[in-house]
């Protein structure tokens, strides 16, 4: 599901690189470690803050990064500009475009809980991975998105939503095993999975 354009304008104010990075960064290389040498992949790019974080925080070598919103994609393309390290494109979640076991880690700074068909790209999500690679994800639990406030801002799906611990189990049904997880709250689900 794309963003509506509300959630856009929350999305690329300067206040979210500084709260991703801040917190969520911290919060995920707390529980995951660095990824140094890594070919990684980033879900749900946005304009590209995330693909820059895992090259420059984590030590990623390499990024793959996609949108569902080709516009969001051109946007990621602008603020990174042309460098060999990052390669982006349009598309879907639940059909990654890539052959089994291509990288060593994959990164969710809040795209999954957009998704329809979440469990899908989960499935997905484990078989890109090499053997042994890392799932970093940061998400919205049901709570959260299923709030009668946030409902009226902001469009998600709302059937079939995941709180902290069906995340976790739905990883764990994929055959991730969950080797980190944390929630602030009812607000944020934060988990590092191994495949």
């Amino acid at each position: 599901m794309r963003l509506n354009r509300f959630e856009k304008l929350l999305m690329n104010n300067p206040v979210r690189p500084w709260f991703q990075r801040q917190l969520e960064t911290r919060h995920l290389l707390r529980l995951g470690g660095k990824t140094d040498g890594h070919t990684s992949l980033e879900i749900g790019c946005g304009r590209g803050v995330g693909a820059r974080i895992i090259l420059e925080d984590f030590g990623s070598a390499q990024v793959h990064a996609f949108d569902l919103d080709g516009s969001m994609v051109r946007l990621a393309k602008r603020q990174i500009g042309e460098q060999n390290r990052v390669e982006l494109w349009t598309g879907d979640s639940t059909a990654i475009p890539v052959k089994a076991g291509t990288y060593d880690s994959v990164f969710d700074f809040g795209a999954i809980h957009h998704v329809v068909n979440w469990r899908k790209t989960l499935a997905e999500v484990h078989r890109v991975l090499k053997p042994g690679g890392l799932f970093f994800a940061e998400e919205v639990p049901a709570g959260t998105i299923t709030h009668p406030l946030i409902r009226r801002i902001l469009e998600h799906p709302q059937q079939d939503r995941f709180e902290h611990d069906e995340f976790n189990a739905a990883l764990k049904a994929q055959g991730f095993t969950v080797t980190a997880t944390d929630r602030f709250l009812n607000v944020f689900i934060w988990t590092v999975a191994v495949k």
